[in-house]
């Protein structure tokens, strides 16, 4: 039961304290990207996990992380951004990644533009006093990619083995 509730809680959460860090700071901390890869090893290895497909995992974060640092060092993403999408890669390995990356690539697209549009206007006098938001505003800001990331991630997660093996009748309240 509490494997189940692992598998039910840890990603979605730390998911979406990742967007919500991006979204006020601007920053995803090193302890989100960690927390998900500690997380992973834990429950792949408390769930029984074949040590092949935590190699497989581990292969598919390694090649996001490659990929994402490349674009980290093209200054096209920051760096918690590629290390939260590496660790989503751990989590979803080969199978759901295209997936996760198809989603995290739609849902950025749209922030971008989202963003880009909003900050053509003046921030209302009433939302002035919010540090966060003038952050956000800002023409010279990136845009905080975090929370497409992470909207893309929970979009993915509930077709996952993750979720697949929870056992819902168990978690159900009697």
């Amino acid at each position: 039961m509490i494997l189940d509730l692992a598998r039910l809680l840890l990603f979605p959460a730390l998911m979406a304290f990742a967007a919500a860090s991006d979204l006020f700071t601007m920053t995803i901390s090193n302890r989100v990207s960690l927390a998900l890869a500690a997380g992973f090893f834990i429950l792949a290895f408390a769930g029984g996990m074949a040590p092949y497909d935590v190699l497989l995992h581990v292969a598919s974060g390694a090649a996001v992380l490659t990929v994402a640092f490349v674009c980290f060092a093209m200054g096209w993403v920051g760096g918690g951004d590629a290390k939260v999408a590496a660790a989503v890669a751990l989590w979803f390995g080969f199978a759901h990644l295209l997936n996760y990356l198809l989603y995290a690539s739609l849902f950025g697209g749209a922030l971008t533009l989202l963003l880009i549009q909003l900050r053509q206007w003046p921030l209302p006098y009433g939302l002035a006093g919010q540090d966060w938001l003038v952050r956000l505003h800002a023409k010279e800001s990136g845009i905080p990619y975090g929370i497409a990331l992470a909207v893309a991630a929970l979009l993915v997660y509930p077709e996952t083995e993750w979720v697949k093996a929870i056992d819902l009748a168990r978690l159900a309240i009697r």
